[in-house]
């Protein structure tokens, strides 16, 4: 006679194999190697980019419930040695310059032509004024290398609409304006739609990346909102006309070049 519990070889109960059954599901379900913070930064980093950039932007600053138009043309360029240089060129209602030279490894260097024609370099100290009365901050004009960071993946999170992975930078290289920043990369294609930045670990504004469109290859928001936390006043960004890899000269970036 055969015991009714004895179990056939190669026969397994059937609560065992559901049980497999569903680890197997679980097991499929689950990335088998999570993404870290710097490697989503990798990812965000590699996106294409363009060797040179000219835009038309007008410029809105929303305070105490008036609204303040500028409007200015940028000019970008990527030089050897991981060197980026940007030219913002007002064009209404004064006509003064910002040059930023920003480098690998160490703070940029920027320098301000006001409407008289001085010439005034922004100091470290400096970076976080705002620039022109906006929302935005010297600090905020310009490129971030990825090595100036430490990254820590929070989490997952929804921002501007979008599944985005939460990562933590807090900048490790150079003047430390922020204390640190949260950076929202939409999962689809790793493009940043969103920034929050915080001063003294209290959350200070924002950034939003709004109306992203596909330009030569290239992942661009032709709107971008900075607004402060409190709901005192924001500063939108849009741009009107855009050009990528036009023929600039090196010259155009020269400090001389502002005069």
């Amino acid at each position: 006679m055969t015991p009714r519990n004895t179990i056939e070889k190669g026969e397994l109960p059937m609560k065992l194999r559901f049980l497999l059954a569903i680890l197997f599901v679980l097991f499929l379900s689950t990335p088998l190697f999570a993404l870290t913070g710097r490697e989503i930064m990798e990812k965000n980093d590699a996106l294409p980019e363009a060797d040179t950039a000219v835009s038309d932007v007008l410029m809105q600053i929303h305070k105490g419930g008036r609204v303040t138009e500028k409007q200015f043309e940028s000019s970008s360029k990527k030089f050897p040695n991981d060197e980026d240089k940007l030219l913002i060129s007002f064009i209404r209602p004064t006509r003064i310059k910002l040059l930023t030279h920003a480098y690998k490894g160490r703070d940029d260097d920027q320098w301000l032509r006001l409407s008289s024609g001085k010439i005034k370099r922004i100091a470290a100290s400096d970076k976080g004024k705002p620039f022109v009365n906006s929302h935005l901050y010297y600090e905020d004009i310009g490129s971030r290398d990825i090595d100036d960071y430490r990254y820590r993946l929070l989490g997952e999170a929804k921002a501007v609409g979008f599944d985005c992975y939460a990562v933590e930078a807090v900048k490790e290289v150079g003047e430390k304006v922020y204390s640190k920043l949260t950076l929202y990369v939409r999962k689809s294609d790793y493009f940043i739609v969103r920034i929050d930045f915080y001063e003294g670990n209290e959350f200070h504004k924002y950034l939003e990346n709004k109306n992203i469109r596909t330009v030569d290859g290239i992942l661009t928001p032709f709107a971008s909102v900075m607004t402060r936390a409190d709901g005192k006043g924001f500063t939108e960004l849009k741009i009107l006309q855009l050009e990528y890899n036009k023929a600039l000269k090196e010259s155009t970036f020269n400090k001389e070049a502002l005069r």
